[in-house]
């Protein structure tokens, strides 16, 4: 899977958003954004990989595989990568999605090529060494236990399970432990071939950066990387009302109340982005207000969005004792409907639009954040928009756009995952 490569560099462009991205004949991307009074830099490679790809056997690859590229290779074992980076202070750590896997560190900018060379091992050159498999294994199905302890996960599992029944985002990142236990070298290595090529990576890195140097580095690294493009399924979806319960003597009810949202790049996404913070966004929202503050029925309420490349979702949590549930759940629905029937006030409007633009402004203080950006908007097409140009589309939102967003999301259908000592009958009325 390798041969010398060249590169092209498709834009470098420093205007409203400074940044610089060129493609290797490959289809490796490399993507950075200087910022001068740092010293530090956030590299990350960026896998089009995610647990929507994997496929029978291949049940939980993605997350699995993410533990495994920290054993190394025949030139790198885990304990040489740990302590070379431990030595340098690095911050390291990997994380997977329903759609795509990323492995990063924060260095200083002095050790770049180490920490370049390093995450070019693991991704190009895995050992797959059988006992380290075997003893992964073991950490992955205690990860699982630890998830299916926490109520909360399970709730928001049992959402998904219900939004999602049938198409590829449902099944769950980690696996299960039949898909975990079961599972073969040959299949990790098999996936790792298809999924893991130059095409459907980004490199992206922020900080201290110059970016040719950057990309003279990381073709010295991976500009030999061969292979073919994998393909991703997309799938419509047909959502029907559904109650999905674990029944459990827990202190307390996990309630997770959603419908269908948006894809990812639909026009509508800022006009939702600012309903979604005054339904729940924040300690002003309406359902922390009502819920919370007004009648003491719940510490933990929120709201969210789950958007994906071919479907989406939005959904509330609310934790409360499990006789509250159904007072709980009569007062999401109404302040849906609040929504639908009469959208937001200007005063709303102007408090969500200035926490978009307060907490967009503080998200983007450190390097790892925009190197986060960056990276992500690369790998799943999404424009590079500077932050004035998110906060003109947040600001031209209207009132009428909230009215109407609202109405094509918050009327349902709705789905419902829950754990609690309760059984999916008795919730049954508030999906209807």
């Amino acid at each position: 899977m390798r041969r010398n490569g060249s590169q092209e560099t498709l834009r470098s462009y420093h205007g409203a958003m400074d940044y610089s991205l060129t493609a290797l004949d490959s289809g490796l991307r490399i993507i950075t954004q200087d910022m001068p009074s740092a010293r530090s830099i956030s590299v990350g490679i960026w896998v089009d990989a995610g647990s929507r790809d994997e496929v029978g056997p291949q049940h939980g690859t993605s997350h699995f595989l993410e533990h495994l590229l920290f054993k190394g290779s025949e030139r790198m074992s885990a304990r040489y990568i740990s302590e070379a980076l431990d030595a340098i202070g690095a911050q390291h750590n990997a994380f997977t999605s329903k759609e795509y896997t990323c492995y990063w560190a924060r260095i200083r900018a002095t050790d770049t090529p180490l920490a370049v060379d390093i995450l070019a091992e693991m991704i190009q050159q895995p050992a797959f060494r059988q006992t380290e498999i075997d003893s992964e294994r073991h950490v992955v199905l205690e990860e699982i236990n630890m998830n299916e302890d926490d109520p909360s996960d399970v709730a928001h599992e049992q959402f998904v399970k219900a939004m999602w029944a049938g198409h590829p985002i449902q099944p769950a990142i980690l696996g299960t432990r039949d898909s975990i236990t079961s599972m073969t070298r040959d299949t990790i290595q098999t996936y790792w071939a298809e999924r893991y090529t130059p095409s459907s990576v980004v490199i992206a890195a922020a900080g201290r950066v110059d970016h040719e140097d950057f990309v003279a580095l990381v073709t010295k690294h991976f500009g030999s990387w061969e292979g073919v493009a994998p393909t991703r399924t997309l799938q419509t979806l047909e959502v029907r009302s559904a109650v999905n319960v674990v029944r459990r003597d827990t202190e307390q009810a996990h309630l997770v109340l959603g419908m269908p949202g948006y894809v990812r790049d639909d026009d509508r996404r800022y006009a939702h982005l600012v309903v979604d913070h005054i339904l729940g966004g924040g300690m002003s929202s309406r359902l922390f207000e009502e819920i919370r503050e007004q009648r003491g029925l719940a510490y933990a309420v929120h709201s969210f969005r789950m958007p994906f490349v071919d479907t989406g979702a939005s959904a509330i949590y609310v934790g409360t004792t499990p006789s509250q549930a159904a007072e709980v759940l009569k007062i999401v629905r109404s302040e849906l409907a609040k929504l639908v029937e009469s959208g937001v006030t200007a005063e709303e409007m102007v408090r969500a639009k200035g926490h978009v633009k307060g907490s967009l402004a503080l998200s983007l203080e450190d390097a790892t954040s925009r190197m986060t950006r960056l990276g992500r908007s690369e790998l799943v097409g999404l424009d590079h928009i500077s932050v004035d140009e998110v906060v003109a589309l947040v600001e031209a939102v209207t009132l009428d756009d909230v009215l109407k967003v609202a109405s094509d999301v918050y009327a349902g259908p709705f789905v419902l995952g829950a754990v609690g000592p309760f059984d999916a009958a008795s919730l049954e009325e508030f999906v209807g």
